[in-house]
C-alpha cells in the first residue's frame, strides 16, 4: 500500500518520478553490467570501430560511468530538465552511430533501436510531466 506521501503527490508527479526512476535504472544499468562489470564484447568492438586512441575496455569503463552519473543526476535532480535533454541527445546520437558503425546489431533481440526508443519515451513523459514537480 502507497504511502501518505506517495498519494498525496500529484499524479503527474508520480508519472514523472517513475519515468526517471526507471530511466535512470536503464542507464545506470547499461552503464554497470556491460561496461564495467562485465565488459561486452559489442561494446568494445564498437569502441575499436571508432578508432579512439586509447584500450577500448578503458572506453567502455568512461562511457559506463558517464552512464551511471547522467542516470544517477536524472534520479537525483528531479527539478531539472538538464539531465534529461543530455540523455535524449545522447540516445539519439548513439542510435544513429550504432546504425552506421555496427548495423547488424540492430536485428538482435532487445537491440539498440528498441532500447533507445523506449528510453526517449521516458524522456519525453519525463518532460511533459515535469511541471507538476514541485519547484
Amino acid at each position: 500500500m502507497p504511502g501518505a506521501f506517495w498519494t498525496r503527490m500529484p499524479e503527474l508527479g508520480r508519472i514523472n518520478r517513475v519515468a526517471r526512476y526507471a530511466l535512470a535504472f536503464v542507464l545506470i544499468y547499461h552503464g554497470l553490467v556491460p561496461k564495467i562489470l562485465r565488459t561486452d564484447t559489442f561494446e568494445t568492438a564498437w569502441a575499436s570501430a571508432h578508432h579512439i586512441p586509447m584500450s577500448a575496455t578503458l572506453f567502455a569503463v568512461l562511457a559506463g560511468v558517464a552512464e551511471i552519473a547522467i542516470g544517477l543526476f536524472i534520479a537525483i535532480a528531479r527539478r531539472w530538465l538538464a539531465p534529461v535533454y543530455i540523455a535524449a541527445a545522447l540516445l539519439i546520437g548513439l542510435s544513429i552511430d550504432v546504425a552506421i558503425v555496427a548495423p547488424a546489431s540492430l536485428t538482435a533481440a532487445f537491440n539498440p533501436v528498441t532500447t533507445n526508443i523506449a528510453s526517449l519515451a521516458l524522456c519525453a513523459i519525463i518532460c511533459s510531466s515535469q511541471a507538476a514537480v514541485r519547484r
